[in-house]
């Protein structure tokens, strides 16, 4: 699924994401667009392998332009974290030192707060090969760690940050079940409305011969309207409904023979 929508505001906050010697410009572009998805904007690069800028990086993007114009290239992490108040490291090693270690949820949580407050904070996450080096990771503040499988916990950069990025827009949400997107306002179909349908679907029916035998016909119209009345339709949808039912009108209906049988 892709695309934007000039039309709504761009969400472009958050913790800054840092990216330690990536080797790919479609992962750095990868990166970028999963930020874009979740509301943040601000990328750094220490030492990247291919240089920058990166025409394979922006492609890769998928029109995250904003992040990919925003990169700021850094020969050293201690540079590139100079100006942030606090940060955390990401890592799936099992060892961990004297840090504290926090899940997503924690992590982002505590980077929400911070934010609020005005400090400026950062995301570590090191090489697509074998992660961040201990020395790096001990710049950091504080560590997160990702729930996964523990027989097959490796994830590739762009999806480490796609889950943080995740994160990081839930503790923004008042109520989780919340979307941002609302289904279309339709009108409440009056009965007249579902009147005139079940009239026109039973005279449909009954001109190809539906209700046989005819002295069904009552038990069957009952069991029709029953099922048609087991939800509220909107007025749209009994337009649809009844669209349907006019296209398929077009063709031949059964005429009745004199002894009231049906012939095509």
């Amino acid at each position: 699924m892709s695309g934007t929508n000039s039309e709504k505001p761009l969400i472009a906050e958050g913790p800054i994401i840092i990216l330690v010697e990536p080797q790919l410009g479609e992962n750095i572009g990868m990166v970028a667009r999963a930020m874009a998805n979740f509301g943040l904007a601000e990328l750094r690069l220490v030492n990247p392998r291919d240089g920058w800028p990166s025409e394979k990086a922006r492609s890769a993007a998928s029109k995250a332009d904003h992040v990919i114009d925003g990169v700021l290239v850094f020969e050293t992490l201690e540079q590139a974290i100079a100006d942030l108040n606090f940060v955390y490291a990401t890592t799936a090693r099992e060892r961990y030192g004297f840090k504290p270690v926090r899940s997503p949820v924690v992590a982002t949580a505590t980077l929400r707060q911070k934010f609020r407050a005005g400090e400026r904070t950062g995301i570590l996450f090191g090489r697509e090969r074998w992660g961040l080096s201990n020395e790096e990771v001990a710049l950091a503040d504080e560590i997160v760690t990702f729930p996964v499988n523990p027989a097959f916990a490796s994830l590739n950069i762009a999806q480490a940050v796609l889950l943080m990025s995740y994160e990081w827009m839930k503790s923004g949400m008042e109520d989780l079940s919340e979307t941002l997107f609302q289904p279309v306002e339709q009108r409440p179909g009056t009965k007249e409305e579902l009147f005139g349908l079940f009239e026109h679907i039973e005279e449909v029916l009954d001109a190809r011969g539906y209700f046989h035998p005819a002295d069904k016909k009552p038990k069957m119209v009952d069991n029709l309207r029953a099922v048609l009345t087991r939800r509220a339709f909107t007025s749209q949808e009994i337009g649809v409904f009844r669209g349907v039912i006019n296209t398929l009108d077009r063709f031949k209906r059964k005429s009745k023979t004199d002894n009231g049988e049906t012939e095509g």
